[in-house]
């Protein structure tokens, strides 16, 4: 799906948040050595500046040095630059482009690879299905029964009829925009006229709808959430690649997206979703453009996956078998 309008679409925005974490932890000062005292400066949790304490000399223990307790921070982990150095790990050859975003459900930390901005092709329809479900919430409705229809066609199978019906429905780029700005997505922006495979987005926005639809803390409401992830976790058999690949096994819900573009003759893939490793829920977006065939980009894809996880798990592998090698229509706009 493209538009020789494309050149004088609106001014793209991008985001990236930075994502420093720090944890705190007490330890106990325990009394001087024979060699001298012993010296412990710490940032105090209350952030009331720093804590020192220093022991007396040997032979002249002080129960205050034994027993005190000072909170000491742990070296702050940047998330974003393990994820830069696991991306190293993943081949990027010729115009390919790729970003990627990770997040811990349980603790909440996340960390974003690469902060320009894609085409969304399919895994719009995710963020489509999320603006309608907002616009019924507010207005005190319920989806119809041909919405409904619709919804479960346009994720589970794909379908671009479907989508285009529920792009319209809802406003097209305005109505999807307005919904943004109350999911909190900062950097995407719906394509022109009913060209929705061309809204631009970047992997961070993408985590944010994620956390939307699989969060608790959410602007959709549960019964919302999990309508969305049901029909996510029934995507149809082909079309379970992705971050699919970075599950260890079937514990997954995901939405992908795969558009040859006419310009150029490269592909747009992306996939969205979450994963389940050892019983640890992850989410996960990856975008990528400039692939010169479509399983060229689901390999990359599913590579680049299994290196955003591994900043959690460690692990670059995945039982999961990679269905790249399944992946051999050439879908437009899907």
């Amino acid at each position: 799906m493209e538009s020789s309008r494309a050149a004088g679409r609106r001014a793209r925005r991008s985001r990236r948040r930075p994502l420093l974490y720090t944890a705190l932890a007490a330890v106990a000062v325990v009394g001087a050595s024979a060699g001298g005292t012993v010296y412990v400066k710490a940032q105090a949790h209350s952030g009331g500046g720093a804590v020192s304490s220093a022991t007396t000399p040997s032979g002249s223990p002080s129960s205050a040095t034994t027993t005190q307790e000072a909170a000491v921070a742990k070296p702050v982990v940047d998330l974003d630059k393990q994820l830069a150095t696991a991306m190293k790990s993943v081949s990027v050859t010729g115009d390919q482009k790729v970003s990627a975003a990770v997040l811990d459900l349980e603790s909440d930390d996340s960390a974003v690879h690469g902060d320009g901005t894609f085409d969304t092709a399919s895994i719009v329809k995710v963020d489509i299905l999320a603006a309608l479900l907002l616009q019924h919430q507010e207005a005190g409705t319920r989806l119809s029964a041909q919405e409904k229809a619709y919804a479960t066609t346009m994720i589970e199978n794909s379908d671009n009829t479907s989508a285009s019906a529920l792009w319209d429905a809802i406003g097209r780029a305005s109505g999807l925009d307005a919904a943004n700005a109350k999911l909190g997505l900062t950097g995407t922006e719906g394509g022109d006229g009913a060209l929705w495979g061309l809204t631009q987005t970047t992997a961070a926005d993408q985590l944010t709808l994620l956390q939307q639809v699989f969060g608790e803390d959410s602007e959709l409401s549960e019964a919302s959430r999990s309508y969305i992830q049901g029909l996510m976790g029934q995507i149809e058999a082909d079309q379970r690649w992705g971050v699919s690949a970075a599950a260890d096994g079937t514990g997954f819900a995901l939405k992908n997206g795969w558009l040859p573009r006419s310009t150029t003759g490269l592909w747009d893939i992306n996939s969205i979703g979450r994963v389940t490793v050892a019983g640890h829920a992850y989410l996960v977006a990856v975008l990528s453009n400039g692939n010169s065939t479509q399983a060229e980009g689901v390999s990359l894809v599913e590579a680049a996956a299994k290196a955003a996880v591994s900043v959690f798990t460690g692990e670059t592998g995945s039982a999961s078998a990679s269905a790249s090698a399944d992946v051999t229509s050439a879908v437009i706009a899907r």
